[in-house]
């Protein structure tokens, strides 16, 4: 099916099948003019599709864009890539906008989450421009680069199979090329009959050459030229991604494409379209996804296995953003983790990061247990305020009961996240929000469960009247203005008369000469304030609380 033999029939064909006015190439380039920005600066974006809750995928090349366009200088924005109507979910492409701004991730041009579109580039969402791929369209078809298939389903499928018969490569191609080989005239009666079509892009390309390409990843690489005659229109006239990207990313002036190495092999498709259009492409980087250990083996973060694979995961469990963010540039360049232990106070965007270092993380698995580090860190650093602001913000949403219940006595709140916070040796029993209910709960009144008969289980080998009497000596000499060495002073001379060493290791060489160490006797303060043998500075334990609430759970045994 080519044109040179007869302009007005292609003419006609072309007319039947875009028969509204549509703008010209020339008429898209005056109206996307190049960006006037400084030498070296990046135009990076990421184009998530709305078929579904975000993948953490998504968020980490977002995240990576972001960072290259801003540390250079450039643009960074957000395209929504909605020509998959079949499979888009309601709400996703809300979700996508409101998770970029949850997580930090500024975008400059693009949809907001109030659904605004910013930016001199757009319209940013790709069901919206229709009328830009279709005009490009037209333009391959009046050169002779493309062609509309009339290919049934079943047509398609008899296709493969003989294929697969003959033990040929897959695909459409060459002889199995059908419509490609037809004459104008069979394609003006398939039209005029009313035959669903496709359209497709005449690939120039052939097998047996080669296509160089330089990847920011992987570097200088060579491969087949591709030979597949691809859909770049579908039958509900919305284009395929090879033909939406190359459009846009020309239009919008993209300098630099960061997205998954799943693209790698479609490359060579690209470069023929860009070529194709008289247009110079971007520099590539197809980076490795990110992965789990599934036994002994890698493999990629599935949505449909791994529930840590959405973005939603990290909200719903109260990940702070910053922490997520941190270990995903961890991922991308292993010198993060040495540059925030050089730089502790400095916002993560000081970081530099690099293409070189993102090269050599290959495949990065993903660990819940430097996530959980890297975050116990983070909120170490907060004031007691923020962290209190931030567990009821996600509480509202998560636990409401817990959010009133924090709300209530926001002042109290406050001071127990202050115990040994602000120090050298600030506590780190938070990675998540949703750490916090276990560890705040039990200061409560309302909330507190722990009895007497609880407590004395706990306490084991310590009996009732035994605690009585260690309580009653506590609190005849119990002073809240003591500092921690005072009162420490006093629960070490309650120890040495109730018969307990003061130190472990007196009670290690003789334990038969003591009860306990002071340790046990704090033990049985711990318990009763709190249900647990384990908690927080107890001296500070006991400054929040203030004297009445520690004068009425000491003496309940």
């Amino acid at each position: 099916m080519t044109p040179a033999h007869n302009s007005e029939l292609l003419a006609e064909v072309i007319d039947l099948i875009f028969p509204d006015a549509l703008p010209t190439p020339a008429e898209l380039e005056a109206r996307y003019p190049p960006r006037d920005l400084p030498q070296g600066a990046m135009v990076t974006r990421v184009g998530p599709s709305p078929t579904g809750m975000m993948h953490i995928g998504t968020l980490y090349v977002g995240l990576l864009s972001e960072r290259f366009a801003q540390q250079s200088g450039g643009v960074f924005f957000l395209r929504i890539e909605d020509t998959d109507k079949k499979r888009e979910v309601e709400g996703a492409t809300d979700f996508i906008s409101s998770a970029f701004e949850h997580f930090g991730v500024v975008v400059n041009e693009g949809r907001d989450v109030q659904g605004v579109e910013h930016g001199a580039y757009g319209p940013y969402t790709q069901s919206a421009r229709m009328s830009l791929y279709q005009a490009y369209v037209r333009h391959l078809m009046r050169e002779g680069k493309a062609y509309p298939c009339f290919c049934s389903p079943e047509e398609l499928d008899e296709l493969r199979t003989r294929q697969q018969l003959r033990s040929v490569a897959p695909g459409y191609y060459g002889e199995w090329a059908i419509w490609r080989h037809k004459s104008l005239e069979e394609a003006l009666e398939a039209l005029k009959a009313g035959k669903p079509y496709v359209i497709r892009f005449r690939s120039p390309g052939n097998p047996a050459e080669k296509v160089a390409v330089t990847d920011l990843i992987f570097g200088d690489r060579t491969f087949p030229e591709s030979d597949q005659d691809i859909v770049i229109m579908k039958s509900d006239r919305l284009p395929t991604y090879h033909l939406a990207h190359a459009v846009d990313d020309h239009l919008m002036r993209t300098t630099h494409v960061i997205r998954g190495d799943e693209w790698l092999a479609s490359l060579p498709t690209h470069l023929q379209l860009f070529q194709s259009l008289g247009w110079a492409p971007p520099t590539y980087a197809h980076i490795a996804p990110i992965n789990k250990l599934d036994g002994s083996s890698k493999r990629k973060l599935s949505k449909r296995k791994d529930p840590e694979a959405s973005v939603i995961y990290f909200m719903d469990h109260g990940y702070p953003p910053a922490a997520l963010i941190e270990y995903l540039l961890n991922l991308a360049n292993s010198n993060f983790e040495d540059w925030r232990k050089e730089n502790p106070t400095a916002d993560y965007r000081s970081f530099p990061l690099s293409f070189e270092r993102l090269a050599k993380s290959n495949g990065p698995l993903f660990d819940f247990t430097k996530l959980d580090n890297i975050s116990r860190d983070i909120v170490a650093r907060l004031s007691a305020e923020a962290v209190y602001a931030q567990i009821v913000e996600w509480a509202k949403t998560h636990d409401a009961h817990f959010a009133a219940v924090l709300e209530a006595e926001k002042a109290y709140a406050i001071a127990i996240l202050s115990i040994e916070r602000g120090g050298p040796n600030a506590r780190k029993d938070i990675a998540k929000w949703q750490d916090a209910k276990a560890l705040m709960a039990p200061f409560f009144d309302s909330e507190f469960t722990s009895t007497a008969e609880d407590a004395l289980s706990v306490l084991g080998n310590r009996t009732a009247e035994e605690v009585r009497e260690i309580v009653s000596d506590f609190l005849s000499i119990y002073d809240e203005a003591d500092n921690k060495d005072a009162w420490f002073d006093k629960v070490k001379t309650i120890a040495r008369e109730r018969g307990f060493a003061e130190k472990a290791g007196d009670y290690k060489r003789n334990p038969e000469l003591y009860k306990g160490t002071v340790a046990d006797v704090a033990k049985i303060f711990r318990v009763l304030l709190l249900g647990q043998p384990q908690t927080p500075d107890l001296h500070e334990v006991m400054s929040a609380m203030g004297r009445e609430r520690v004068v009425k759970r000491l003496t309940r045994v």
